[in-house]
């Protein structure tokens, strides 16, 4: 049985179906979900169509787990259902054993990951802050620019209907009142 996961939805799980296959599953269980999510629906699942002895294979340790202290659970779980856990890549490839050394090493692995997640957050953020302060900031554009909006002002100064103005540029209305409310305020703040 293999278990694939991915934590938001712009990722790609074929790698990791592709590699599951390679060695051997038959069944996979795929799961798009956000590290904020406490269910993971599909790992239930898979948990729940593991008989005795049956092995359930991950590529990597973080596929498992999103902190330590799933990790260790998840694989203590597996332990109490008779279930072995392989891992495909990583520093704990190979089967895991929960006896002995054997968990010693998965709970010191388990640690490792969470640390090396929060300093790829940490190098993320540092990564943000230094695009910001050369003038790069990340996300989508504004759907109003500076001419549209101008447009949009004059339009409104003569009593158009928003609606009508939305349709004229090109955008939803929601945007277009959200952006007039936004350069309101600032006109009435001073910013």
């Amino acid at each position: 049985m293999g278990y694939a996961r991915v934590s938001s939805k712009g990722q790609d799980l074929a790698g990791q179906v592709r590699l599951l296959k390679e060695a051997g599953c038959v069944r996979i269980h795929v799961e798009k979900i956000g590290t904020r999510e406490k269910i993971r629906p599909e790992y239930n699942a898979a948990l729940a169509d593991l008989r005795p002895a049956d092995t359930l294979t991950v590529t990597m340790l973080d596929r498992l787990g999103r902190n330590m202290v799933e990790l260790i659970t998840s694989a203590q779980n597996l332990a109490e259902r008779d279930h072995r856990l392989e891992i495909l890549g990583g520093p704990l490839s190979g089967i895991y054993d929960p006896q002995g050394a054997g968990k010693v090493l998965f709970v010191m692995f388990a640690a490792m990951a969470e640390i090396e997640r929060e300093f790829i957050h940490e190098r993320t953020l540092i990564g943000l802050d230094t695009a910001a302060a050369n003038g790069k900031h990340g996300g989508r554009p504004p759907a109003i620019d500076g001419d549209m909006l101008a447009i949009a002002l004059r339009r409104r100064d003569a009593n158009e209907p928003v609606t009508s103005i939305a349709r004229h540029l090109g955008v939803g209305r929601s945007t277009l009142y959200r952006t007039l409310a936004a350069y309101d305020e600032a006109a009435t703040t001073g910013r």
